[in-house]
Parts: structure tokens; sequence; C-alpha cells
């Protein structure tokens, strides 16, 4: 006796071909019914023999299709129908929406096959695609995912393109950027003025001029990229002086994994990385002697590489027979352009022609960048390929939250029931285009995922602009969550914890609960607050953003407080490229606490040593000193400085007796790459040592390693050993950036921890 189901299933369920695979196991379990999206996710009703039901059940539960992710099924039975047929019928919109989004993924192997064969009708289509690849979030304007929400509802299906998608046994069916030659997006290349250069083939003529020593805007999936050949080394430096790149690495896109292995080692987890759906850009360690121009990844040991995530990618990749720089399409400082007029505008004085579709970027979205640790991978940027994919939390959203995230490395994040969804990178909150992007991408999250905060969570720092945001929101519920607080509970969070835990923050600065910048600090944390337990010794932070940009002044802070006196005075080599002038100055506003604060930070101290080594004095990017520290440390040297820990509570991690040695073996001419691999090493002991004693005062046996320092592999790679032989669990971020881009995540699961369980 035929029985009835009404089935809903909730998670990413819509723009993945879901659909046509509920259509095809229901006709080949004889089952009849219909299958819809809605705005909870897909909603089936199945009609049918008792065993045929369960065994549908069972197929869609443990083999859904690859794109899929299946968080609910709700199963109940309803009277039967009397039906004798199954049917895709047209989505419903309702009021309650809590519909999950696919992110953007790469052109699966089916299309690519398509792509390269001359007798396919989609034979070098650059927007060719299917049910289980292709553009989904960058496009996506409304839900339920169906064209008509989409930027493609422009381009009307063609007849064959019209059958694909209506027929149940092609791979296309209910593939909503659905097109071909005929009837969809299509690439055009134009000169630096907008004019169109010809009608021939616009991506073979591009790769041409690629390989001719041009730079290139192409406009991709999220937004344009500026493109040259990374192994002409005029190009690659007149690229960084158009864009006002002085030193930060160029990302480089590869053909293959042939191309990538001739220019870097890769490990199984690299490799599993580079391939996977989110396609990051992977930080590889070079190989010697490779062609790459020295200005793509200038004073670096890796370089970072991604593979090709588009039809347009593929072909130009395939056509050009060179790697290619693909950097983000700004200026330095900016969002990356996605909307063609502004490109046009922004990067005409950098790009020498354009490559453009007229398929619209709804969403700007940039690459996403990992690198791997071991056997597990570690989100540096999360954007493209991950967003807006959720994050599910152990301890549910009381209610609707709001996190604003940090200044630099934006994210905001939106925290609903059991789902965290954090946004695409944003970037530093520095300049009025951001700051739009910032604003409209809250707006299109809270519409997508029908959120309305009832909660505002910020950061403490009063002068950050995404504070001010939350500042300027009336009407909701305001939670202020101190920064390396947020760090600690971003790891707790994604690992369900709830603590109390020690937490290890450690980054470059934040604002601390006594008026101070923290940045190397230890905390007996739980969810819902933190206790302070020790910290790296304040020391004298001048001039405010200018000691970010000249890490010669922490290091005239470290010198004075250690050794009394100034690097002339001291005779440190390399130093004459600093006027003592200037020296003096900053001397005398630490003196008269002039625009002077005490800082605990730790990205500082990487600054200072930098400085006194002689690497660098002056940073043209965030972080640029602390990595190229890391980049000079040697392999092989176990040998570290002495530090001293005060008595004091909290307790002080004092480097003066580190720096005293530094300068000394400085003096003596010893080795660079020696010196940088003992002050990391210094750092082990310390974090060790402190670690253990939270242990003996409080019993805790779970460390959580997080904030911007963490991503010094170097660091990394002693540290977590050390610690796990001394019997401690470690965690990690894994999920979101243990840099700022996981603060908004952090700051909402503690503002919703305050909440349940108070501050």
């Amino acid at each position: 006796m035929n029985e009835r189901r009404h089935i809903t299933v909730e998670g990413i369920v819509q723009g993945v071909g879901f659909r046509p695979f509920v259509y095809g196991l229901a006709k080949q379990n004889g089952l009849a019914g219909f299958v819809l999206n809605d705005t909870t996710g897909v909603t089936i009703e199945l009609e049918g023999e008792p065993p045929a039901l369960e065994s549908f059940l069972t197929y869609l539960r443990e083999q859904p299709p690859p794109l899929a992710r299946i968080e609910n099924v709700d199963c109940r039975d309803i009277p039967p129908k009397g039906e004798a047929d199954f049917n895709i019928v047209r989505s419903q919109g309702e009021e309650e929406r809590s519909v999950l989004i696919s992110p953007d993924t790469p052109t699966c192997g089916d299309c690519l096959a398509e792509l390269f064969a001359p007798d396919d009708r989609r034979y070098r289509y650059p927007f060719i695609n299917c049910t289980n690849c292709g553009p989904r979030f960058t496009i996506i304007k409304d839900v339920p995912y169906d064209r008509e929400r989409t930027t493609m509802e422009r381009f009307k299906m063609c007849a064959d393109c019209s059958r694909e998608y209506h027929d149940p046994r092609n791979r296309r069916f209910h593939a909503e950027p659905n097109a071909c030659p005929q009837c969809g997006p299509r690439v055009r290349l134009l000169d630096g003025r907008g004019r169109q250069t010809s009608d021939g083939d616009a991506i073979a003529q591009a790769a041409e001029l690629l390989r001719q020593g041009f730079v290139l805007a192409v406009k991709g999936l999220g937004g344009y990229h500026l493109a040259c050949n990374a192994l002409d080394h005029d190009t690659v430096r007149r690229l960084r002086a158009k864009k006002h790149r002085e030193d930060k690495p160029f990302a480089v896109m590869a053909a293959n994994l042939k191309a990538v292995n001739q220019l870097c080692y890769l490990t199984d987890e690299e490799e599993r990385l580079l391939c996977s759906y989110g396609r990051p850009i992977v930080l590889l360690r070079k190989r010697e002697n490779i062609r790459i121009a020295e200005a793509v990844a200038p004073a670096h040991r890796y370089l970072g590489l991604m593979l090709p995530y588009t039809p347009l990618h593929h072909l130009l990749l395939a056509d050009a027979g060179v790697p290619l720089v693909m950097t983000s399409g700004n200026l330095s400082e900016e969002p990356i352009a996605y909307k063609d007029d502004d490109a046009l505008s922004r990067l005409g004085e950098i790009a020498e022609y354009f490559l453009v579709h007229d398929r619209e970027i709804h969403m700007r979205c940039d690459d996403s960048v990992a690198r791997a640790i071991g056997k597990q991978e570690l989100l540096i940027r999360r954007s493209r390929g991950y967003a807006p994919q959720p994050i599910s939390v152990s301890v549910p959203f009381v209610r609707p939250v709001l996190a604003c995230g940090a200044h630099l490395k934006s994210t905001f994040c939106l925290g609903k029931e059991r789902h965290a969804f954090i946004s695409h990178h944003i970037g530093d909150l520095e300049n009025y285009e951001t700051w739009d992007s910032f604003v409209k991408g809250i707006e299109h999250f809270k519409n997508l995922f029908a959120i309305e905060p009832a909660v505002i969570a910020y950061d403490l720092h009063p002068e950050y602009l995404s504070t001010k945001y939350a500042a300027g929101v009336s009407g909701l519920t305001k939670i202020g969550v101190q920064h390396h607080h947020a760090h600690v509970a971003s790891c707790m969070a994604e690992h369900g914890l709830e603590g109390p835990v020690i937490g290890v923050g450690f980054d470059g600065l934040g604002y601390g609960g006594d008026g101070t910048i923290w940045g190397g600090e230890f905390l007996v944390a739980k969810l819902s607050g933190y206790e302070r337990r020790a910290h790296l010794r304040y020391l004298p932070l001048v001039g405010g953003d200018r000691a970010i940009r000249e890490p010669w002044r922490m290091a005239v802070s470290y010198l004075r407080d250690a050794l009394g006196k100034d690097p002339f005075s001291l005779g440190l080599p390399g130093w004459d490229v600093i006027s003592e002038k200037k020296i003096e100055i900053v001397t005398s506003m630490m003196q008269r606490r002039l625009n002077t604060v005490q800082t605990s930070s730790c990205g500082r101290l990487f600054d200072a040593v930098a400085s006194i080594l002689g690497l660098r004095h002056e940073a043209n990017y965030e972080g640029q000193a602390a990595i190229e520290l890391e980049m000079a440390a040697l392999e092989g040297i176990s040998e570290s400085y002495t530090f001293e820990i005060s008595a004091d509570s909290p307790w002080e991690i004092d480097m003066r007796p580190a720096i005293e040695h530094l300068v000394r073996e400085v003096k003596m001419g010893s080795p660079i790459g020696s010196m940088a691999a003992k002050f990391h090493n210094t750092l082990v002991p310390a974090i060790v040592e402190i670690c253990r004693r939270l242990r003996e005062t409080d019993g805790l046996n779970i460390v959580c390693l997080t904030g911007g320092t963490f991503q010094n592999v170097y660091l990394l790679e002693r540290v977590v050993p050390a610690l796990r032989n001394s019997g401690f669990e470690v965690y990690l971020n894994r999920k979101v950036p243990t840099n700022d881009g996981g603060i908004a995540f952090g700051q909402a699961t503690v503002a919703n921890a305050i909440l349940q369980w108070g501050g």
C-alpha cells in the first residue's frame, strides 16, 4: 500500500543540482510527487511503496550531489494523493527565508572537457557551466535561487539551452546560469579607453598581448584582476609601479598542477588545497632558480599560486602558455573593481587593455588565500569559494546578531540560530569605497539570509570605522568585545569549545581593556568573558599608525628599554638610512609621552627585531617586517635567547635579555638567518612556560593559538609540537582566518554567550 511523505531539506541545496538529483532518484525508485526550491531550502513530496521511500531517504542523506551540504532532513507522513508521476515545480517565495547559498565553484571536469572539444557546441565558450559548477554567490540577487533572481536574467536561453535545462537526464537540468555562444554572455577586448579592438577571438588576442608584455585588466568571477606575464621582469616591475604596490607579493595563476610543480614544492595537502572547491591562492615554497620574475614576490621564499577556476581563466592560461600574475584589480588599499565603468575609470592608468564580459557581477568577491600546516588547512583570507557558506555553531544564537569585525582585513558576520554567516573579504576600512562595500555587503547578507539583527557586536577601539558603524545603528542591543577575546573566541567557537581555555592572542594591535594597545596576550577565556593573566612587557609605541609603517620606531623603544641607548650610540650597522634627527625626535616624544601609548604587541616586537637586524626599517604593507623576519629564519637552528617572567600578576614576559643578546650578535656580525631563527625559537619556551603556569594555577589543559602572528609557519611548526609534548591539547583557527578576518565571527559568538550567560 502506497504512503506519502513530506520532506524538507535544509543546507546548501539550491544551485547545486539538488532538484535534478531528487528527480532522478525518485524516478529510479518508482516514486511520484514533486520537488521545489523555497525560501527554507528544498521541499519534496513523495508517494510510493514504503521500501522505495526508505531507499530514497537513505541515498539522499548519504550520497547527495557533490556541491550540496545537507544540514537537516525533516520527514513526516501525509495522506496519499494517488499521483502517478514526479515533477520539478516552480519555486515558491514565502515570508520565512532561511535558505543557504552556495559559494562560487570551479569549472568541473565534464565542462572542462567540453570547453576544449572542437566538436562541442560550447567549444571555447568562456561561460560554460552546469549544476556541478559555475557562478553562484557573485550573481545571486535574491532567493530562491532561480535564473530571474540572478544577473543571468537578461539572457534568454536559446532552444538548445532550454531543452537541456528542462531535460531531467541532462546535467544542465535546472542549471540557472546555463548558456551557450548563441544566447549567453560574451567577451570583448577593449583598449585602455574602453574601445573594442576587434571582433575576433578576444581571449586568444588577450593571451597574445600578455605574452608581448602588456598589462591587462581581466573581468573574472567576483571582480577584476590585473594580469601580466609572470616571467616578464620588466612588465611585473611596471605593474608594481602603476599599482602603487611596492613589495607585497602578487598572486600567480598556473595552468595546471604540472605547471605549479615546476615553480614550487608541493605536498599532498597543498595539492588537495589547490584543487579543492574553494580554489584558493595557496602559499607554496619556491623551487630554486625558477623563471618567475623576482618582483612577483620580492624577499619571499613562498609564491601564492592558484589554478584556473573559470572557463575564461582556463582558456587564457592555455592560450598564453605562461604563468600569469593575477592580482586584485585595484589601486593599493582600494576594494577590488567589479563594475565595468568603475574598472575602466580606476584601472585605466594601470591596464593597457581590458578583457571584459557582459555578465554582471552582483557582489564583488576577492580570491581566498590559504596555506597548509602539516595535513591541515590554515585560511589567511576567506572569500571566493568559501563565502557565504555558513559555519555551524554548537551554541545557537538566542537572538540574531550582527558583528562588525575589525578595521584591517574587514569582514562582518551575521548569526542566526545555528549558523554564522561570515562575509567575503572586504579589505581595510580606510577609504570610502571600502566602507561603502562594507555597508552594502551587510544589507545584501541581511536580505539573502532573512536576518534582521537584534544585537550588534563591535570592537572596543573607538576609532575603528566598524565600531563607528555600530555606534550609528539605533534600536539594537550593543555589545563591545575586546579584540583578543574575539580572536580566542573565534578559535573556540569553530571547535565547539565553551571554555575555560588558555587563549594565546598574538598580533599587531588591539585596543585593550586598560586603554593601552595589546597584542601579546594570554587569556583564561570562556565565550562569555576572560581574564588577562599574562602579556608581553609594555613598551612605548610612538606615533600611532606611523610606528606600524616605520618599524625602526619600535626598535628604538626596545633598544632604549633593554640597553638605555639608541641605534647610533650602539653602533648598529645598516642604520645610516634613518637620520639621527628622526631618532632624537622619537626619543623626545617617548620621554615626554607625546603621541605615545604603551603596547604589549607581539607584532611590534617582530617589527623591532627586524629593524635591529637591518632587515626592514620601513614597511610598505601591513606585517611586512614580520614576514621578512620569518623568511630570513634559517632551518636547523635550535638555540634561543633568554627571557624573564615577572612575579607580579598579570605576569609580564620580559624580552630585554633577548634584545641585549641579539644586539651583541649583530655587532659581532652573526648571520642574520641564525639570529632570526633564534628570536623565533625564544618565543616558543616563553609561550610554553606561561601555559604551564596557567595549568598549575587554573587546571587548564586546552590552548587556543590565535591572532595574526600565528600565520607564521616557522613559529607554528615549533610551538604546536612543544605544547603538545608538554601535554597540552592545542587548537588553531581552521575555518576562519586567525588574523583579523576572523574577528567578526569571534565577536558574534561572544555577544551570543553574554546574552545567554552574562559577561
